[in-house]
């Protein structure tokens, strides 16, 4: 069930072939259209002047992955990478067989080099088979030159937008620029402003703070001189004056003083008041 519900594909391949006969129509190149399916394949072949086809059962398919000690899903995968696309390395050839053709190909299996055989019958409607061969070349030739230029719009649309994006950059990158550019402008102006202001500021302080320590210098001077004049002993005055003053009581002596006496303590206290306002 699995098998029959599985999508078949299609391949179709022109191979390099050798011919026994070179200048027949089509010599040295075969188209080759194979359906795959998980357990078999078939095949139809034409030169351009002949078709033939080959049906490998699922019998068969399992019998020639026996004789190559191979799975079947490992051999239908080397069938078709070599019937489906065709392979440089490996050497193709299509021979008369009997009342067919046989179909062989190389390959390579650990260093050793192989040949795979399939004999194909003559097709039982050959303008049939090669008419199909020729649609499904027609139809996978339509199905790429649509994808060439589905393709080839899609590049030139992407190309116009890359186009468009890089101009769209461009004229970004320019716009920030200019205002990168306006903006440093009125910062270094709005900066300069600043700075002026703040020397006018510094210049008022420093004209404040100068005018306020003339006074203050003034005061200490001021308070200084103050400090060093020397204070008037008034009582020392006093008891000089009393001392200088004759002795109430005494032995021997006058009740007063001696006018010379009264005289020089006189001038002594006037030149100490003088001295005093001198000072001041």
């Amino acid at each position: 069930m699995a098998t029959a519900a599985a999508a078949p594909r299609h391949s179709c391949a022109k191979l390099s072939v050798a011919v026994e006969d070179p200048k027949a129509p089509g010599g040295g190149g075969i188209f080759v259209k194979a359906t795959w399916l998980p357990t078999r394949f078939s095949l139809a072949v034409t030169d351009g002047a002949g078709a033939w086809v080959a049906d490998a059962s699922d019998a068969e398919v399992r019998l020639r992955a026996e004789q190559w000690d191979q799975p079947v899903s490992e051999y239908l995968a080397l069938a078709e990478r070599y019937l489906a696309f065709h392979q440089p390395s490996s050497t193709y050839s299509f021979h008369e067989a009997g009342a067919g053709r046989r179909l062989s190909w190389t390959f390579e299996k650990q260093g050793t080099k192989l040949e795979w055989r399939w004999k194909l019958q003559p097709a039982p409607h050959p303008q049939q088979t090669i008419a199909d061969v020729l649609d499904f070349l027609m139809d996978a030739n339509i199905r790429l030159s649509e994808e060439v230029v589905r393709k080839t719009q899609s590049f030139e649309k992407l190309k116009q937008e890359a186009e468009n994006c890089l101009q769209q950059s461009d004229r970004f990158n320019n716009e920030k620029a200019e205002f990168e550019q306006a903006s440093f402008t009125k910062f270094v102006a709005v900066l300069n402003s600043k700075k002026a202001k703040l020397r006018q500021l510094k210049d008022k302080i420093a004209a404040l703070e100068s005018a306020d320590k003339a006074p203050k210098e003034e005061e200490e001077e001021e308070g200084n001189s103050t400090d060093r004049t020397e204070p008037i002993e008034e009582g020392s005055d006093k008891d000089q004056s009393v001392n200088d003053e004759p002795s109430e009581t005494g032995s021997g002596g006058d009740t007063h003083s001696s006018p010379e006496k009264s005289a020089a303590a006189a001038a002594t206290s006037r030149g100490r008041r003088g001295r005093k306002r001198t000072r001041k």
